[in-house]
């Protein structure tokens, strides 16, 4: 019998932000305005690799080591579909200590919503060999959009 497991969830996160579609996509395009909300915003990180590419096909990696747990956290991602201003999906696998925890697919819509943008995001991730994400996926895309607004808002 095989320890290997997988515990599937999806969620889906809306906001509405009084900034243009045009600015709320170019938080995710440009390599300097992303790393202002995701890098952290100000968390107690180390990074120890960086990558950017995003482009259709386009890879963006981060390694970081948490300076309270010492936990080393690996983002792998390959931007598969990006609509300026509108779309950007992607998949990615995440590791804790070099362990593959997941691997998931997300999408990012950016709509007009009157003077400002409506964003939603939907995340459908694969919890794998009895890692127990109890909705940290889903919470920690939350805190990263309240940076991700934050650095908008300067």
């Amino acid at each position: 019998m095989s320890a290997r497991s997988v515990v599937h969830a999806s969620f889906t996160i809306t906001r509405v932000w009084p900034h243009s579609p045009a600015k709320v996509f170019q938080a995710f395009a440009d390599q300097e305005k992303k790393k202002k909300w995701f890098g952290g915003g100000g968390q107690a990180w180390t990074e120890i690799s960086r990558s950017f590419d995003f482009r259709e096909g386009g890879r963006e990696t981060a390694v970081v080591k948490w300076e309270e747990s010492g936990v080393v956290t690996d983002f792998d991602c390959v931007y598969r579909d990006i609509v300026e201003n509108e779309r950007i999906v992607y998949s990615y696998v995440m590791r804790l200590d070099g362990k593959k925890i997941s691997v998931s697919q997300a999408c990012i819509q950016i709509a007009a919503d009157g003077s400002g943008t409506k964003l939603t995001v939907t995340e459908y991730g694969d919890f794998l060999d009895g890692y127990e994400d109890n909705g940290s996926r889903e919470h920690g895309t939350n805190w990263l959009m309240d940076v991700l607004v934050k650095s908008l808002d300067t």
